[in-house]
Protein backbone atom coordinates (compact mmCIF):
# COMPACT_ATOMS: atom_id res chain seq x y z
CA UNK A 1 0.00 0.00 0.00
CA UNK A 2 1.36 3.39 -0.97
CA UNK A 3 1.92 6.05 1.67
CA UNK A 4 -0.43 9.07 1.44
CA UNK A 5 1.31 12.06 -0.10
CA UNK A 6 0.83 14.16 3.05
CA UNK A 7 2.84 11.67 5.12
CA UNK A 8 5.73 11.94 2.66
CA UNK A 9 5.89 15.69 3.16
CA UNK A 10 5.37 15.76 6.93
CA UNK A 11 8.87 14.48 7.56
CA UNK A 12 10.25 17.63 5.91
CA UNK A 13 8.05 20.10 7.71
CA UNK A 14 7.81 18.69 11.23
CA UNK A 15 11.53 18.42 11.93
CA UNK A 16 12.94 20.79 14.51
CA UNK A 17 9.60 22.36 15.25
CA UNK A 18 10.02 25.72 16.97
CA UNK A 19 7.94 26.64 20.00
CA UNK A 20 5.00 28.84 19.07
CA UNK A 21 5.25 32.59 19.57
CA UNK A 22 4.09 33.43 23.09
CA UNK A 23 4.93 37.12 23.23
CA UNK A 24 5.65 40.09 20.99
CA UNK A 25 8.44 42.32 22.28
CA UNK A 26 9.23 45.81 21.01
CA UNK A 27 12.87 46.87 21.21
CA UNK A 28 13.74 50.50 20.45
CA UNK A 29 17.35 50.91 19.33
CA UNK A 30 19.49 53.65 17.83
CA UNK A 31 22.71 53.87 15.90
CA UNK A 32 24.66 55.86 13.40
CA UNK A 33 26.09 55.91 9.94
CA UNK A 34 29.55 57.04 10.97
CA UNK A 35 31.72 58.68 8.32
CA UNK A 36 35.05 60.36 7.79
CA UNK A 37 37.03 61.64 4.82
CA UNK A 38 40.33 59.94 4.05
CA UNK A 39 43.52 61.84 3.13
CA UNK A 40 42.45 61.99 -0.51
CA UNK A 41 39.04 63.40 0.46
CA UNK A 42 37.20 60.12 -0.21
CA UNK A 43 34.17 59.26 1.89
CA UNK A 44 34.61 56.32 4.29
CA UNK A 45 31.97 54.55 6.40
CA UNK A 46 32.58 52.64 9.63
CA UNK A 47 31.06 49.15 9.76
CA UNK A 48 31.16 46.44 12.39
CA UNK A 49 30.96 42.72 11.69
CA UNK A 50 28.71 40.92 14.14
CA UNK A 51 29.19 37.41 15.51
CA UNK A 52 27.24 35.99 12.53
CA UNK A 53 29.66 37.69 10.08
CA UNK A 54 27.12 40.31 8.98
CA UNK A 55 28.40 43.83 8.35
CA UNK A 56 26.27 46.53 9.93
CA UNK A 57 26.48 49.90 11.66
CA UNK A 58 27.11 50.54 15.37
CA UNK A 59 23.76 50.47 17.16
CA UNK A 60 22.18 49.33 20.40
CA UNK A 61 19.25 49.42 22.78
CA UNK A 62 17.87 52.72 24.05
CA UNK A 63 18.19 52.72 27.81
CA UNK A 64 15.65 54.25 30.15
CA UNK A 65 16.02 58.03 30.33
CA UNK A 66 18.05 58.21 27.11
CA UNK A 67 17.04 59.85 23.86
CA UNK A 68 17.65 57.94 20.63
CA UNK A 69 20.41 60.41 19.76
CA UNK A 70 22.13 59.91 23.12
CA UNK A 71 21.95 56.16 22.57
CA UNK A 72 23.52 56.43 19.11
CA UNK A 73 26.39 58.52 20.54
CA UNK A 74 26.90 56.09 23.46
CA UNK A 75 26.81 52.99 21.26
CA UNK A 76 29.32 54.44 18.79
CA UNK A 77 31.62 55.14 21.74
CA UNK A 78 31.14 51.67 23.25
CA UNK A 79 31.22 49.64 20.05
CA UNK A 80 33.90 51.52 18.13
CA UNK A 81 35.84 53.48 20.72
CA UNK A 82 34.95 56.73 18.93
CA UNK A 83 34.03 59.32 21.53
CA UNK A 84 34.70 62.46 19.49
CA UNK A 85 31.79 62.67 17.07
CA UNK A 86 29.46 65.27 15.60
CA UNK A 87 25.81 64.22 15.58
CA UNK A 88 24.64 65.80 12.31
CA UNK A 89 20.99 64.85 12.37
CA UNK A 90 18.46 62.09 12.00
CA UNK A 91 18.46 60.06 8.77
CA UNK A 92 15.48 57.78 9.32
CA UNK A 93 14.36 54.61 11.02
CA UNK A 94 14.41 50.98 10.03
CA UNK A 95 12.43 48.00 11.24
CA UNK A 96 13.67 44.48 11.89
CA UNK A 97 11.70 41.41 12.91
CA UNK A 98 13.28 38.33 14.31
CA UNK A 99 12.47 35.41 16.53
CA UNK A 100 14.02 34.82 19.93
CA UNK A 101 12.89 31.34 21.04
CA UNK A 102 9.16 31.90 21.76
CA UNK A 103 9.16 35.68 21.29
CA UNK A 104 8.68 37.76 18.18
CA UNK A 105 10.98 40.77 18.50
CA UNK A 106 9.99 43.93 16.65
CA UNK A 107 13.01 46.20 16.57
CA UNK A 108 12.88 49.83 15.46
CA UNK A 109 16.25 51.52 14.95
CA UNK A 110 16.63 55.29 14.75
CA UNK A 111 19.62 56.10 12.51
CA UNK A 112 21.70 59.29 12.73
CA UNK A 113 24.36 60.80 10.51
CA UNK A 114 27.58 60.98 12.52
CA UNK A 115 30.96 62.51 11.66
CA UNK A 116 33.94 60.90 13.38
CA UNK A 117 36.54 63.37 14.69
CA UNK A 118 39.88 63.07 16.43
CA UNK A 119 41.97 59.96 15.83
CA UNK A 120 39.54 58.00 13.67
CA UNK A 121 42.09 55.22 13.16
CA UNK A 122 41.95 54.36 16.87
CA UNK A 123 38.82 52.25 16.45
CA UNK A 124 38.58 49.16 18.61
CA UNK A 125 36.12 46.32 18.41
CA UNK A 126 34.26 44.80 21.30
CA UNK A 127 34.79 41.10 22.14
CA UNK A 128 31.50 39.97 20.56
CA UNK A 129 32.40 41.47 17.16
CA UNK A 130 34.30 39.64 14.47
CA UNK A 131 35.70 42.83 12.93
CA UNK A 132 35.42 46.60 12.67
CA UNK A 133 36.82 48.73 9.88
CA UNK A 134 36.54 51.77 7.67
CA UNK A 135 35.27 51.06 4.14
CA UNK A 136 35.21 53.29 1.09
CA UNK A 137 31.59 54.34 0.59
CA UNK A 138 31.00 51.96 -2.33
CA UNK A 139 32.65 49.01 -0.55
CA UNK A 140 30.52 49.73 2.54
CA UNK A 141 27.41 49.72 0.37
CA UNK A 142 28.43 46.33 -1.04
CA UNK A 143 29.29 44.91 2.39
CA UNK A 144 26.24 46.08 4.34
CA UNK A 145 23.94 43.18 5.10
CA UNK A 146 20.69 45.10 5.45
CA UNK A 147 19.06 46.75 2.45
CA UNK A 148 17.27 49.38 4.60
CA UNK A 149 20.59 50.53 6.07
CA UNK A 150 22.02 50.67 2.55
CA UNK A 151 19.22 53.03 1.52
CA UNK A 152 19.99 55.30 4.46
CA UNK A 153 23.70 55.20 3.54
CA UNK A 154 22.77 56.54 0.10
CA UNK A 155 20.75 59.28 1.77
CA UNK A 156 23.72 60.04 4.05
CA UNK A 157 26.08 60.27 1.08
CA UNK A 158 23.74 62.71 -0.66
CA UNK A 159 23.54 64.91 2.46
CA UNK A 160 27.31 64.85 2.94
CA UNK A 161 27.79 65.91 -0.67
CA UNK A 162 25.03 68.57 -0.75
CA UNK A 163 25.92 70.12 2.61
CA UNK A 164 29.68 69.70 2.10
CA UNK A 165 30.00 67.90 5.44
Amino acid sequence: MQQPITDKFKKYFNRGRKPSIQEIVREPTAGGIVFRHNQKGGLEILLIQDAKDRWTIPKGHIEEGETAQQTARREIGEEAGLHEVDMLGWLGKIHFRYRRIDKLVLMTTQIYLVRAKGDTNAIQKEDWMNDIRWFSFHDALDAIEYEDIGKLMLLASKRIRQEKL
